[in-house]
């Protein structure tokens, strides 16, 4: 999931969003955004296509305020993840 919130976060930053705005959409800290965006926090996870396409309809959503609260799309994201290659364990999805 870190590997998630950080794309998500990398993305969000990039077009504008504040840091502080970002970590509490994300239910995160500020130096936890700080962090994912420099690189160094999150799980350096190569996604696939259809993980990038899903991450980025999410992100696609937060920014247009199409939705609120991001949980529910990055377990989506996560248990893709997990069938596709067994990257996420069931209990931190869930």
């Amino acid at each position: 999931m870190p590997s998630i919130r950080a794309a998500i976060a990398e993305a969000l930053v990039k077009r504008g969003m504040a840091q502080k705005d970002v970590s509490e959409l994300l239910g995160i800290s500020p130096p936890a955004v700080s962090q994912y965006v420099s690189k160094k926090r999150g799980y350096n996870i190569e996604f696939g296509k259809e993980i990038k396409e899903s991450i980025s309809r999410l992100t696609d959503d937060l920014w247009e305020k199409k939705i609120d609260n991001p949980a529910k799309g990055i377990c989506e994201i996560c248990r893709m993840m997990r069938d596709d290659e067994d990257t996420c364990s069931p209990a931190r999805c869930e």
